[in-house]
């Protein structure tokens, strides 16, 4: 079972995507944050193998709770997850330690892809990435 945290700021695709992934056999949601502070804290209390991380929050964004995380070497893949994927901000998200990047106007399976491959280490970027 894939354990994931779902960390966006908008109650709506929180919602939709926690919807897709409790539909989706072998992955669990353990948890849910609205910003980068809220993830960090939840990550060390649920223990995600995955923790879908958007980019742009309040508080703390995305690329700096992925830094965090990823220092704190909390065993946690970090998969990024914005509208859009301009190259600064991917190459931002590579730096934090994120394992991957998948944008929100892709395809559900495109996520679930890169969810079951966030938690067997493998890497998913935007191509040209």
């Amino acid at each position: 079972m894939i354990r994931v945290l779902v960390v966006d700021d908008h109650p709506v695709v929180r919602a939709a995507v926690i919807d897709l992934l409790e539909s989706t056999d072998g992955v669990s949601v353990v948890g849910q944050a609205v910003d980068g502070l809220e993830a960090i804290e939840r990550a060390d209390q649920v223990k995600p193998d995955v923790v879908l991380m958007d980019v742009t929050m309040p508080n703390m964004s995305g690329i700096e709770a992925t830094r965090r995380l990823t220092a704190e070497r909390s065993g946690a893949s970090v998969l990024m997850f914005s509208a859009e994927a301009r190259p600064c901000v991917v190459r931002a998200a590579r730096e934090a330690g994120a394992i991957g990047f998948v944008t929100k106007g892709c395809r559900a399976r495109e996520v679930l892809r890169a969810i079951y491959a966030a938690s067997e280490g493998r890497s998913v970027w935007p191509a040209g990435a």
